[in-house]
Formats: C-alpha cells, sequence, structure tokens
C-alpha cells in the first residue's frame, strides 16, 4: 500500500511540475511596465497559465506586495476560476463578479486589480502573481469577499502553486 501512495504522490507532483504562470508584459524578476501600475492604466497585465494539474478543480491568483512598509499588501484576489482557463487578457474589468469568476476586495477596498503604487523613494517592492490549484470546485464564498479570506479559505486546499514576480519603484 505504500508504494502505491509514493507512486500516486510522485505521479501527482511530476503532473505539477510544469505548471506555470507568466506575463508575455515583463520577465520574471524585471520592473512592471508602468501601464500596470497606479502611475500609468492601472490595469491588470496579460497573464498565461499553462500545464494546470489535471486533479484541479479550481484555481485562485493572488497578487502580494510583500515590501510594503506596513507588511504584505494584497493587490489583486481572483478566485473560483476555472481550471481550464489558459490565462487572463490585459485589463481584466475590475467588479466582484467578472467573466464567470470572482475578484475580492484588496487592501485598495475595492474588487479587481489594483496595480503597484509604492511610496516614492521606497526602493524596488516585488510583486508576486501566485497562481493557485485547488481541490475544491469553489470556495464557497460570495463575490467580494475580502482578500485574506478567501487566502485563508484555500490553506490546506493547495494541490500546487505557480509563480511570476516584478518590481516597481517610483
Amino acid at each position: 500500500m505504500r508504494r502505491v501512495y509514493l507512486l500516486l504522490l510522485f505521479w501527482g507532483m511530476a503532473m505539477a511540475a510544469g505548471f506555470k504562470i507568466y506575463s508575455p508584459a515583463f520577465d520574471y524578476g524585471a520592473p512592471i511596465p508602468s501601464r500596470y501600475t497606479c502611475d500609468g492604466a492601472d490595469v491588470s497585465p496579460p497573464l498565461v497559465f499553462e500545464h494546470v494539474p489535471a486533479n484541479a478543480a479550481s484555481l485562485v491568483l493572488a497578487v502580494l506586495d510583500p515590501d510594503a512598509p506596513g507588511g504584505t499588501f494584497v493587490h489583486w484576489v481572483a478566485y473560483d476560476l476555472p481550471p481550464g482557463l489558459k490565462g487572463l487578457p490585459e485589463g481584466v474589468p475590475k467588479g466582484p463578479l467578472v467573466d464567470g469568476f470572482k475578484q475580492a476586495l484588496n487592501d485598495f477596498g475595492f474588487a479587481g486589480y489594483g496595480g503597484p503604487c509604492p511610496p516614492p523613494g521606497h526602493g524596488p517592492h516585488r510583486y508576486f502573481f501566485t497562481l493557485f490549484a485547488l481541490d475544491l470546485p469553489g470556495l464557497g464564498l460570495g463575490p467580494g469577499a475580502p482578500a485574506r479570506e478567501v487566502l485563508a479559505a484555500i490553506k490546506g486546499h493547495v494541490l500546487a502553486e505557480a509563480e511570476w514576480m516584478g518590481v516597481y519603484q517610483r
């Protein structure tokens, strides 16, 4: 029985190994173009999702700034995304319910994407775009739930995660 479990565990990890998220708008670790920040149009960048685990029942996207002066700042959380989604286009509309998925209230106080907007002269901040594959078809939260509530609800349900990071400073 242990051998079967280990094979299943290995098979699941191999399936998640190629799981990734990226943006064609900027390279990993590179500056995020101002178009996607508070200094520009403040629209979400295009995102591509690849090799989502076959056993994923839904996806959650989180954009976090761990370098914010008051602690990690939540810029965007989209949840109950279908696992077959291949990405998100530039400029996802703001609002709690968009194109068949939900968006949480971010730390700016609205539902949707709020771009990088670090304090001037504070040095570069890192912005992590993290995609979580979940074993749940939905979180059971209504549209516009607080972002931190969504992030707490995924604990214990993450099958795999993928990350893309950009930097920005003013």
